[in-house]
């Protein structure tokens, strides 16, 4: 079967999509089929896998306290449609499709089969202001919906209704299973404890250092390892510099061997979002590198774990509770290790090869439907 994956998003910039589109890539070549990666790109001259194709230069746009960056170029319908012409494509599965031309122009350029993956959960400005009526022509050309949880599901049902198949996020257990050998400097009697996540206000980093900023008197030997942002914003300064934090490890953007070495190099992983997640691939991970994870109890959050079960769960924006929650954990060897076992069974539900077959099934059933 020959397959196009087409992002709407910037593949130069690591996201949840990205990290979706990328194992798709590898677990549906592996079922031996041809798959090409399409999606805009900022900085094409880097070294991207072999079946990536850059179509389109991204703009960054602000939407509900994150930036899409994707691409708006309406010279991007020629260069569609010269692909399309050398390519003889079964299944054009686009990825969040309605944001930016790209996926507007393989919806409404190609006679393929085509299935779209659902991935947010809120912002809904776009679709409150009109982008529901100019999008609709082209959900009516979709063959097949997936919504990658149940309040993504949801979600985007309210604009669009259909039948929507929940086939949810993965994650590649061998890789993390495996684990990387820990970083030899963050392995001393200090308690490591994670942030993995852009620099977003609705990552909630500000309320996880409030919560440090109160256990360095009761626990100095503790540690708060931020992966991923490049620098943190005006108000986590603040935090920082009126409480005279230390210990605190800002990495900026990491390679993903690296970020298997922080998840092997951490205590506890926490994860403060104040809302729009529709899902969480940074629990599965955690979850899968056997770390006690803290989350907030968000729908995209609750959809994936249960508190006290393979998680615990707070309110978002509450810093005592997070402050809390990484006291029982701390303090309280048997709960660790508990949310330890549960989450490292309940995370096989989601490895990539069984979140692959089922995506493949549903092309399938796609396909045959049309026969």
């Amino acid at each position: 079967m020959n397959i196009a994956l087409v992002s709407a998003f910037d593949y130069s910039v690591d996201g949840g999509v990205k990290n979706h589109v990328q194992e798709l890539s590898l677990q549906l070549t592996s079922f031996g089929h041809n798959v090409d990666i399409i999606a805009p790109c900022s900085n094409p001259n880097e070294q991207y896998e072999k079946n990536f194709i850059p179509l389109g230069k991204p703009i960054p746009i602000h939407t509900g306290g994150s930036i899409a960056r994707v691409s708006i170029d309406f010279r991007l319908k020629y260069e569609v449609q010269e692909y399309l012409s050398k390519k003889n494509i079964d299944i054009i599965h686009l990825h969040q499709p309605f944001s930016g031309l790209l996926t507007a122009y393989f919806i409404s350029e190609s006679s393929s089969k085509k299935i779209a993956t659902f991935h947010a959960y809120g912002s809904p400005w776009p679709y409150r202001i009109g982008g529901a009526k100019l999008a609709k022509p082209y959900f009516e050309k979709l063959d097949g919906l997936i919504a990658v949880s149940e309040p993504a599901r949801s979600f985007i049902s309210t604009y669009f209704p259909g039948n929507y198949k929940v086939i949810p996020n993965g994650v590649d257990l061998k890789k993390f299973k495996t684990q990387a050998d820990p970083i030899p400097e963050y392995k001393d009697d200090k308690i490591n404890i994670l942030f993995v996540g852009r620099m977003e206000k609705r990552k909630g980093l500000r309320y996880l250092l409030k919560a440090y900023a109160s256990l360095r008197w009761k626990y100095p030997n503790i540690r708060l390892i931020v992966v991923g942002s490049e620098g943190l914003d005006a108000e986590c300064n603040k935090i920082i510099n009126e409480h005279s934090l230390h210990d605190i490890v800002i990495t900026g953007p990491v390679s993903e061997e690296k970020k298997l070495q922080y998840f092997s190099s951490a205590d506890i992983f926490c994860t403060p979002a104040t809302g729009q997640e529709s899902f969480g691939i940074v629990l599965l991970e955690a979850m899968a590198s056997n770390i006690p994870i803290i989350a907030t109890n968000i729908d995209g959050y609750a959809s994936v774990v249960t508190d006290q079960k393979e998680a615990i769960l707070v309110s978002p924006k509450d810093h005592l509770a997070l402050e809390k929650a990484l006291i029982q954990i701390i303090e309280n060897p048997e709960i660790k290790l508990n949310l330890i076992k549960n989450a490292s069974t309940k995370v096989k539900n989601f490895e990539w090869t069984k979140v692959a077959q089922k995506i493949m099934n549903f092309y399938e059933e796609t396909l045959q439907k049309s026969e």
